[in-house]
């Protein structure tokens, strides 16, 4: 099992960072740079014209090494859990897929909006409800919902689906807010991966220690051009796919409230932008400074290196205490 995890991590990495530094030149040759918004921080204009789309080297980079792995497995008799771990890998590409689509909208219209909100929405229901449609043809997860910390599982019947694509897509929209400076996204979604692993490892699940292992590959090798300064941005394309894999990986373990534990940032950057325009809708005034909340730490005066280092510690300190709830 060790062997496993870090052939798939060291190949996800390396492909990853070799995918990058051919990409990026080409990005930024036909002109995928990043347009900036007027109402984000004045020291973000510096930014603009960095490629973006960079997502799509980590996606081949996952994808590759995953198929790869998964021949590797079936070679060895291994099959047990590959077939929720294809389908996560699937919804997670899918999702990807829709990045791209909003990406290249927003380039063909020459402005920092894509897909209107209620067209991406609608295509991330679908493909929801086609992952969790899969998940149950397969007889990967039942209607039962088990709540961290406790041996109770609720039996929701219909309600676990609605519950289930309201927190998928939460979810994935979520890891695409906390996509907001150079770094964040992909740092923190490595601790998560890191935590799937031990899940992976500690109840001997092999294609969950393959597929953490594929996610944190995927973000360290991004994160050489990312990190702050970043040469690259992932864009929607990578962040929506990232957000498939981490829920993803909550229905590989069958806790999918653990999500809510253990991504405990990309919960507070959702709630922060829900709670910004509530407050401001109610009172005509500002909740915090700018949301997404790592905005607001921003127009505090942190650095982005040091948004980036607490926001990734609590992942790690989230994922201890999620440990314990699994």
């Amino acid at each position: 099992m060790i062997v496993y995890f870090i052939t798939a991590l060291v190949l996800t990495f390396a492909l990853t960072a070799i995918f990058a530094r051919i990409l990026i030149p080409k990005l930024r040759g036909m002109k995928m740079g990043q347009k900036i918004l007027d109402i984000g921080p004045r020291w973000h204009k510096s930014k603009e014209g960095t490629p973006t789309m960079g997502g799509i080297c980590f996606i081949a980079a996952s994808i590759f090494i995953f198929a790869t792995m998964a021949i590797v497995m079936n070679i060895n008799g291994v099959d047990n859990g590959i077939i929720t771990a294809v389908i996560v890998m699937i919804f997670a590409l899918a999702n990807g897929a829709i990045g791209v689509v909003d990406d290249l909208t927003k380039f063909k219209n020459h402005r920092n909006e894509g897909l209107t909100a209620a067209q991406k929405y609608l295509l991330q229901l679908i493909s929801a409800g086609l992952f969790l449609a899969a998940l149950k043809l397969t007889g990967n997860i039942t209607t039962e919902l088990s709540i961290p910390y406790t041996d109770i599982s609720l039996d929701l019947g219909i309600f676990y689906y609605i519950i289930s694509i309201l927190l998928i897509t939460g979810i994935v929209n979520a890891v695409n807010l906390t996509d907001g400076i150079d770094g964040l996204a992909s740092s923190v979604t490595l601790a998560l991966g890191a935590f799937f692993a031990v899940i992976g490892f500690t109840s001997l699940a092999l294609p969950t220690v393959i597929v953490s292992a594929i996610t944190m590959g995927a973000c360290l090798g991004f994160l050489v051009y990312n990190f702050y300064p970043a040469r690259v941005f992932m864009g929607d394309t990578g962040s929506l796919f990232l957000g498939g894999l981490a829920i993803g990986m909550a229905y590989m373990i069958n806790e999918p409230l653990i999500i809510v534990i253990v991504g405990i940032v990309y919960i507070c950057e959702a709630a922060s932008v829900m709670l910004q325009v509530g407050y401001y809708k109610l009172t005509k005034k500002r909740l915090f400074k700018m949301a997404p909340i790592h905005h607001h730490f921003e127009k505090c005066g942190w650095s982005e290196l040091k948004i980036v280092g607490v926001f990734s510690l609590v992942t790690v300190i989230a994922g201890i205490i999620a440990y314990f709830g699994v």
